[in-house]
C-alpha cells in the first residue's frame, strides 16, 4: 500500500515539507562549494600538487629526470696543474709551490698532446732526471733528486693539432714557480762569477737574484761605495720570482750590484752584476738624404748628405751604397755630430759623401742607411751625370 494512503491528508503534508527541507540543504552545501573554488582577489590559487616523494595514486609512481647541464666547449678545454703527491693524492697548484731538495717533483698537466718549459739550465743539462711522459688524457712531468738549482718556472702549454701539425696555444698555457729550499744555498747556483746587464733608458732592467726559499730575506747592495741600495716598490721593487726590478733605469744605476740573502743563521751574497747605462733611442731613425745638385756634369764634385735628426747621445752609423762601387772607386766621407737648439735634448747626426771629378760611372742611385739600437732605415736619391759643357768662343 502507498505511503500516502497510510497518512492520508496530513501524511502529503509532511512529506512535502521534508522535500523543501532537502532541496533548501542541497543549494546551501552548492554555494558552500563555489565559494570554496573561487580565487580570493590578489591571491593566486594554490596549485593541488603533489608533495614531493608522495604519489597521488596507487600505481607506480612517475619519475621526471632532472635535466644535464652540458659543459661548454670553453671549459672541456680548460688547461690546469696539479700535483702528484704521496699516496696518490693530487693538488692543484697556485703560482708558487715548495718541493724539499731531495724530493720528486710530479706536475700533471690535462691535454692531449702537451708540451712543457722548464728552467733553462734543466734543459742544457740532460742528465736523466727529467722526464716527460704523454698519458690520454694529460701530460705528466717527473723530476727526481731534485736540487736548488732546479729552482724556477714550469710552464705547460696545450698544443692545437691539425693532422701532423702543432702548435702551442701559448693563451691557454699554465705556470707554476718551483722552489726547492737547500739548507746550504738560498741563491740558485750560477757558474758566471759577473753577469753584465745592460740598462736601457726605455726598457726595465732585472738583477735576478733568484733564491731557493720564499723564506729568506734578500736586500739589494751596491760594491763601490759599498752601500744597501733602497728599495721603494716604485723606483725599484723586488718580486721573489723574478728578482730586483729597476723600472726606469737612469746613469746613477750603473755600477757593481750583488744581492744579499738571509735565513735563520745563514747568510750569503749572489753573483755580481755590472750595470751598464745604454742610453737607448725610442725608434729608429729617419734620415733624410740630399744631394748637392741632381744633373752634374763631368769633372765637377758632388756631395751627398744623409742627415739624422734624433735623441741626444744616442749613437748613429751610417752605411752608403753608390754606383762607383762597381769600379772600385774608394769611399771619402765626412761625419759629424751637433746639438740642435731648442727646449729638447737633440742632436743631429749627419755623413757626407765626397765623389770628386765626377765621371759616367758615377751615375745613378745613392743610398745611405741609417741604424741605431732600435733598427735600421735607408733612402735614395738619383743624380744624373752630363757631358761637360764646352767653352764659348771668342
Amino acid at each position: 500500500m502507498p505511503l500516502v494512503s497510510l497518512f492520508g491528508s496530513k501524511g502529503r503534508l509532511v512529506l512535502s515539507a521534508l522535500l523543501v527541507c532537502a532541496l533548501i540543504l542541497e543549494l546551501a552545501c552548492c554555494q558552500k562549494d563555489a565559494q570554496e573554488q573561487r580565487p580570493t582577489p590578489g591571491r593566486k590559487p594554490k596549485p593541488n600538487t603533489p608533495k614531493p616523494g608522495k604519489s597521488t595514486n596507487k600505481g607506480p609512481r612517475a619519475f621526471t629526470p632532472k635535466p644535464k647541464i652540458k659543459a661548454t666547449p670553453a671549459t672541456q678545454a680548460q688547461t690546469f696543474l696539479t700535483q702528484v703527491l704521496n699516496k696518490g693524492k693530487f693538488k692543484k697548484v697556485g703560482e708558487t709551490i715548495s718541493v724539499q731538495t731531495g724530493d720528486t717533483l710530479e706536475l700533471r698537466c690535462r691535454g692531449n698532446p702537451v708540451q712543457w718549459s722548464v728552467p733553462s739550465y734543466l734543459d742544457e743539462d740532460d742528465d736523466g732526471r727529467l722526464r716527460t711522459v704523454q698519458h690520454e688524457r694529460y701530460g705528466l712531468l717527473t723530476l727526481v733528486n731534485t736540487t736548488g738549482a732546479d729552482t724556477g718556472e714550469y710552464t705547460c702549454y696545450p698544443m692545437y693539432c691539425e693532422d701532423t701539425d702543432c702548435r702551442k696555444e701559448y693563451g691557454k698555457a699554465v705556470k707554476v714557480f718551483v722552489f726547492f729550499p737547500d739548507p746550504q744555498e738560498l741563491f740558485v747556483p750560477s757558474s758566471d762569477y759577473y753577469e753584465v746587464i745592460q740598462l736601457r733608458t726605455n726598457w726595465p732592467t732585472v738583477l735576478p737574484c733568484q733564491v731557493t726559499s720564499p723564506e729568506a730575506k734578500v736586500t739589494l747592495h751596491r760594491e763601490f761605495p759599498p752601500v744597501e741600495v733602497a728599495v721603494d716598490g716604485t723606483e725599484i721593487s723586488f718580486n721573489v720570482r723574478k728578482g730586483f726590478t729597476i723600472h726606469r733605469p737612469r746613469p746613477y744605476h750603473a755600477g757593481a750590484l750583488y744581492c744579499v740573502a738571509s735565513l735563520g743563521n745563514l747568510r750569503q751574497s749572489s753573483t755580481k752584476y755590472m750595470l751598464i747605462y745604454v742610453n737607448y733611442p725610442m725608434a729608429p731613425p729617419a734620415p733624410v738624404i740630399q744631394a748637392s745638385s741632381s744633373s752634374v756634369a763631368i769633372g765637377e764634385n758632388l756631395r751627398v748628405s744623409c742627415i739624422v735628426l734624433g735623441e741626444q747621445d744616442v749613437a748613429v752609423e751610417f752605411t752608403w751604397e753608390y754606383p762607383g762601387q762597381q769600379i772600385g772607386r774608394p769611399l771619402y766621407t765626412q761625419e759629424s755630430i751637433g746639438p740642435v737648439g731648442g727646449g729638447a735634448a737633440r742632436q743631429q747626426s749627419q755623413s757626407v759623401l765626397l765623389v770628386d771629378e765626377v765621371r759616367n760611372v758615377d751615375q745613378g742611385t745613392y743610398t745611405c742607411t741609417a741604424q741605431n739600437l732600435q733598427g735600421a732605415k735607408s733612402v735614395s736619391t738619383t743624380v744624373k751625370v752630363v757631358p761637360k759643357a764646352k767653352p764659348k768662343k771668342p
